[in-house]
C-alpha cells in the first residue's frame, strides 16, 4: 500500500490534525519537503507534502493566501502541513480558506512534532513500501521462471502474469500473431493491437511502448536480443504500472527473451540440419535424406510438397530484410497449424521445403498478394523489401531436384515479369510465347532476323513473309505459296535465299524452330 495523507494523519506519533481537504486524504505522497519561500513551486516535482510556518508569508491576508495555495495545486503538491506556536499561534483563517477553496489538504502540525520527525515518517513509509514492492517482484519472478519452466511454457506465465497485475497478458510471435494470451478472452483484445505491434517490431530490440484508450492502458514489450524483434509482450492494466508490477513484466520479458533465443539457437541447429536434408534430396539420394531427416522433418517427406525459392527483388540489397519477414511469416504459419517445415538460407535467397497444400505455402501466397497489392497503389518500383518467388508443382523425395529446378525456373519467370509470385504450374498450363517478352530474347530475335530485314529493305523480295508462311505450313510449300500468293518455285527460291543469307539450313528442326521464335518474339502486339 502506498503512503497516504491518511496514514501520517493516523500516525499515533505525530499528532496531526486536518483543517481542509478531508476528503482527498487519500491521495499518496512522493515525499515531505520543507519550504519557507514564498514561491517554491520551482523546486517542487508533484506529490509532495510541504511543511512550511510562513516564515515568510503573510498568511493572514486571503488574497496572498489564495495565490499561494492556487501554485502549489496546480504543482502538484498534495498537500500542507502547517506548524502552529512558531510563527503563529494557530493555522491562520485565511490559510483555511484558501485550502478549502481549492480542496487542498491542510493538516495542522502541533509545535511538539518537528519536520524532522514527519521526514522521518514519511521516508521509513517510502521504504517499508518499496521493501514490499521488491519482495513481492522477486517473489512473482519466481513465479513466473517456474511457470516458464513448466510442461505449460508461455502460456502459464502468462496467467500467472495477468493474475500478478490484476489485467491481461498476450504474446505474440516474429510475424506480429497472437499466439498465446491471459485471460482466454484478452485474446480479442489483444488482436486488435496488431498493428501497434507491428510499428514496434519496426524498431531494434528492445523497444516499448504503452498504447491504449478509454478501455484499458496497455504496455507493448518487444522480445529478443539481435536488431530484429522474435515476439512482442503485451500487457493490459486499468492504471499504470506500480514497482511490484513493472518487477514481474520486467521479469516476464527476460525470460520470455530467454525462450526466444534459446529456441532461435535450436533453431539453427534445425537449419543447418534441413540444409543437409536438402542437399541429399537435391543429389538424388532421397533414402539418406529420409534416414538423416529423423522425426524432425521425416513428416514433410512421407507426402506431397513444395519447394520455394525467394530472392530480393533488388538484387544486390545487402540486407534482404524481405527475406526475413517471409522466413517469420511462414515459420508462424507453420507453427500454429503443426506442420514441419524445411527453411534454409541460400547465398542471398531462401529455400524453402513445405507441406502441399499447408498454411507455410498459403503464407507465401499472402506475402506475394501483399507485395502485388502494396505495388499497385505505389507504381515507382519494388522497394527494398520486396522479393520474387518461384513455387515449384507438388514434388516427392525422389523428384526434389525436379521441383528445384521448377522453381528455380518460376523464379527467374517472376524476375521477368516484374511479379512478386509465379507458380510452375501456371507455367506448364499456359503458353510458352508469353516468356519470349524479355529483352535479352528479344535482342537475339532481332539479331537473327537482322539481314533477312535488311535484304527485304532493298525490295528484292520478302524473305520474311515467306518464311514465317513457310514455317506456319510446316514446309509444306503448295500451302505455304497459296497463302503468299506466289509460285511455289518463287518460295523454293525464297527460301534458298533465306539458308544463303543465314548461312543456316532449313533442314535442321533446331534451326526452324529457333527463326519460328525469333519471328514471334519480334511480331507486332495483336
Amino acid at each position: 500500500m502506498p503512503l497516504t495523507l491518511a496514514s501520517l494523519v493516523q500516525h499515533s506519533a505525530l499528532k496531526l490534525s486536518v483543517r481542509a481537504g478531508e476528503g482527498r486524504l487519500d491521495t499518496p505522497v512522493r515525499w515531505a519537503h520543507v519550504s519557507e519561500l514564498a514561491d517554491p513551486v520551482p523546486y517542487m516535482e508533484g506529490g509532495e507534502l510541504l511543511l512550511i510556518t510562513a516564515m515568510k508569508l503573510d498568511a493572514d491576508d486571503p488574497e496572498e493566501m489564495r495565490r499561494y495555495v492556487r501554485r502549489l495545486a496546480a504543482a502538484g503538491v498534495v498537500g500542507i502541513g502547517f506548524a502552529v506556536g512558531v510563527n503563529y499561534e494557530a493555522v491562520p483563517e485565511a490559510l483555511v480558506a484558501a485550502a478549502q477553496a481549492e480542496d487542498m489538504p491542510l493538516l495542522e502540525v502541533p509545535r511538539r512534532t518537528p519536520f524532522l520527525a514527519i521526514s522521518k515518517a514519511v521516508s521509513a513509509a517510502l521504504a517499508a513500501d518499496q521493501y514490499r514492492a521488491v519482495t513481492a517482484g522477486f517473489e512473482a519472478q519466481r513465479e513466473l521462471t517456474r511457470a516458464a519452466l513448466s510442461a505449460e511454457g508461455p502460456a502459464e506465465l502468462l496467467a500467472r502474469l495477468a493474475a500478478h497485475v490484476q489485467g491481461w497478458a498476450a504474446l505474440y510471435d516474429a510475424s506480429g500473431t497472437v499466439v498465446a494470451a491471459a485471460p482466454e478472452w484478452a485474446a480479442r483484445r489483444a488482436a486488435r493491437l496488431t498493428a501497434d505491434v507491428e510499428r514496434l517490431r519496426e524498431r531494434p530490440a528492445p523497444a516499448s511502448a504503452v498504447v491504449g484508450g478509454a478501455e484499458d492502458r496497455v504496455e507493448l514489450q518487444s522480445l529478443g536480443t539481435g536488431r530484429r524483434a522474435r515476439g512482442a509482450l503485451a500487457v493490459g492494466t486499468e492504471a499504470p504500472l506500480g514497482t511490484a508490477e513493472r518487477y514481474a513484466v520486467h521479469s516476464a520479458v527476460a525470460l520470455l527473451t530467454l525462450t526466444t533465443e534459446r529456441s532461435r539457437s535450436l533453431h539453427d541447429a534445425e537449419t543447418r540440419l534441413g540444409s543437409a536434408v536438402l542437399r541429399m534430396l537435391l543429389a538424388g539420394e532421397a533414402e539418406h535424406a529420409r534416414s538423416v531427416a529423423g522425426d524432425l522433418y521425416g513428416a514433410l517427406l512421407e507426402a506431397p510438397f513444395r519447394l520455394v525459392i525467394a530472392e530480393p527483388a533488388l538484387s544486390g540489397t545487402a540486407q534482404p530484410e524481405g527475406l526475413a519477414v517471409l522466413t517469420d511469416a511462414v515459420e508462424a504459419a507453420a507453427g500454429r497449424n503443426g506442420e514441419a517445415l524445411l527453411v534454409v538460407p541460400e547465398q542471398g535467397r531462401l529455400v524453402i521445403l513445405a507441406a502441399d497444400g499447408g498454411a507455410a505455402v498459403q503464407a507465401v501466397a499472402d506475402h506475394a498478394e501483399a507485395l502485388e497489392s502494396r505495388r499497385g497503389r505505389d507504381a515507382t518500383g519494388p522497394e527494398p523489401d520486396e522479393l520474387v518467388v518461384g513455387l515449384s508443382a507438388p514434388a516427392g523425395p525422389a523428384t526434389a531436384a525436379v521441383a528445384f529446378k521448377q522453381a528455380d525456373q518460376a523464379l527467374a519467370v517472376a524476375r521477368r515479369r516484374g511479379r512478386p509470385l509465379v507458380e510452375h504450374e501456371d507455367l506448364a498450363a499456359g503458353s510458352v510465347l508469353p516468356l519470349l517478352a524479355d529483352d535479352a530474347v528479344r535482342a537475339f530475335a532481332e539479331g537473327t532476323l537482322r539481314a533477312l530485314r535488311e535484304h527485304d529493305a532493298t525490295g528484292r523480295g520478302d524473305l520474311v513473309a515467306s518464311l514465317q508462311a513457310w514455317l506456319s505450313r510446316h514446309g509444306q510449300w503448295d500451302a505455304a505459296a497459296a497463302d503468299l500468293g506466289v509460285h511455289r518455285h518463287t518460295l523454293r527460291y525464297r527460301m534458298r535465299r533465306v539458308e544463303e543469307i543465314l548461312g543456316r539450313s532449313l533442314d535442321d528442326p533446331d534451326v526452324r524452330m529457333e527463326l519460328w521464335l525469333a519471328l514471334k518474339a519480334t511480331a507486332p502486339p495483336a
